[in-house]
């Protein structure tokens, strides 16, 4: 009869196995699971990027902070707003792709989407990352600025010292050109060089020249103790600019303490370059050629005054090449570059961070991945979206079904059966019936019981 085979017919096309029943139920799809975890983690993702967001946001306000001026409230209010606005502009911006891209799949518009997805991404790090990257290494940057600055400081002033103190050089040669004259006067006395014994005009000429150079030997002489002065008190400078670099405390009270330290050590460069006695030296030599005056010879007789003025002719000529020899020593000492002292210049922690960037690339990376972090999570849903629309989502089945689906579909299948009777009814004439003959009422509904699982059993399952 219908009323008994729509019902069997209506339970098979309804059977729900259990997963003991069959092996292969027991196997959830991999498409089930990503899209599973992908309902799972959806809290995760925002609260992730929400994070990250509020990361850079404080490492953001910290960065620009240095860089406003005015009163502590202007200032604590201006980088506040800054970097709420750009702890929001980042959660939306990474919100927004990851809600979109994963479901955008022709070519031109996945395309546009990573366009996008670059352009946001450079305006974040311009807008964010380099002040994160100020707050991360801003300090170590600026003390790195100031070691760098304390060695071109040492430098400039080995350079000064070694110029002032190269005319020292010439204090042995001086001597020992005095020595020479004292000498020959000393001898002249006992009559020596002109044979006659006395201090006439020959006597004077040589103890003037002793004279004139052992001045010139102790002014450079002079000279050089000033120069140990100035470079001892310069050494001290540097001192103290070493201790502000290496010491704690507040950075930007450290920078200033240094700057007043590297304006006195400048000064003391330039008096190192003004005490150099080589201009003094040259000077002097100069003076000993140039204006070397012979004496009229004073002897009694004829030949004694032609002895002497023998002698003085050769006293010129050793007077005229030692002055050449120290003029040519000062010239070379003169013709070494006059030290340029570098000036200090103070920076914010942005700016050496932007300066030495190639020394903290680590820093940089921790800030730009800060701000970028969520790009990796975009991709993510991006391939798992595409995972799951390859291999497609299957069908329900008793073991994945919550009770209420489990209800709507036995409610289906209800509604299919009696339709399939409202069907059927028209076309097969009611047969008889007898009394001897029981009415089939009971059957189906036992067919039915035995292929469909209840509700009960169905919880069980699940």
């Amino acid at each position: 009869m219908p009323e008994a085979a729509s019902p069997a017919v209506s339970s098979r096309s309804l059977s729900f196995s259990s997963p003991a029943s069959s092996p292969r139920s027991s196997l959830v799809p991999a498409s089930l699971l990503l899209s599973r975890g992908v309902v799972r983690l959806e809290v995760m993702l925002k609260l992730t990027t929400a994070i990250l967001a509020l990361a850079a946001g404080v490492y953001t306000y910290l960065g620009v902070r240095d860089l406003l001026n005015g009163s502590a409230t202007t200032v604590f209010f201006a980088a506040l707003i800054y970097s709420v606005a750009v702890s929001v502009g980042i959660y939306a911006f990474w919100v927004f792709l990851m809600q979109f891209m994963p479901h955008v799949v022709d070519r031109a518009g996945r395309w546009l989407m990573f366009g996008c997805m670059l352009l946001g991404s450079l305006m974040i790090v311009a807008m964010s990352s380099w002040l994160n990257a100020s707050a991360l290494a801003g300090a170590a940057a600026i003390r790195q600025h100031l070691a760098i600055t304390v060695q071109d400081y040492t430098r400039d002033l080995d350079a000064a010292n070694t110029n002032a103190i190269a005319a020292q050089g010439l204090l042995p040669d001086i001597q020992i050109a005095a020595s020479r004259f004292a000498k020959l006067a000393e001898a002249e006395r006992t009559g020596s060089l002109t044979g006659t014994a006395g201090s006439g005009t020959v006597v004077q000429l040589l103890t003037q020249m002793s004279s004139q150079l052992d001045s010139l030997g102790k002014e450079v002489e002079a000279s050089g103790k000033r120069v140990s002065t100035l470079f001892e008190e310069g050494g001290k400078h540097l001192a103290k600019m070493r201790e502000l670099v290496s010491d704690g405390g507040p950075i930007s009270e450290r920078s200033d303490g240094f700057a007043t330290e590297s304006l006195a050590l400048m000064g003391v460069i330039a008096n190192l370059q003004q005490t150099s006695v080589a201009p003094a030296v040259k000077r002097a030599a100069t003076s000993l050629s140039s204006s070397f005056i012979a004496p009229a010879a004073s002897g009694r007789s004829l030949d004694l005054a032609d002895r002497q003025t023998a002698v003085v002719g050769k006293v010129e000529g050793a007077v005229a090449a030692q002055a050449t020899s120290l003029a040519a020593a000062a010239d070379a000492i003169l013709d070494r570059p006059k030290i340029e002292p570098a000036r200090f210049q103070a920076m914010s922690p942005a700016e050496a961070v932007l300066r030495y960037a190639g020394d903290f690339i680590p820093s940089w990376a921790g800030a730009i991945s800060i701000d970028l972090m969520p790009a990796v999570l975009v991709l993510i849903l991006c391939v798992v979206h595409a995972a799951i629309r390859r291999e497609g989502l299957p069908a329900s089945h008793a073991s994945t079904m919550t009770a209420a689906e489990l209800m709507a579909a036995l409610k289906m299948a209800r509604e299919v059966e009696q339709a399939s009777r409202s069907v059927a009814e028209p076309a097969e004439p009611a047969a008889p019936v007898t009394p001897d003959q029981p009415a089939p009422v009971a059957e189906p509904a036992a067919a039915a019981d035995e292929n469909v699982t209840a509700l009960a059993s169905a919880r069980h399952v699940k």
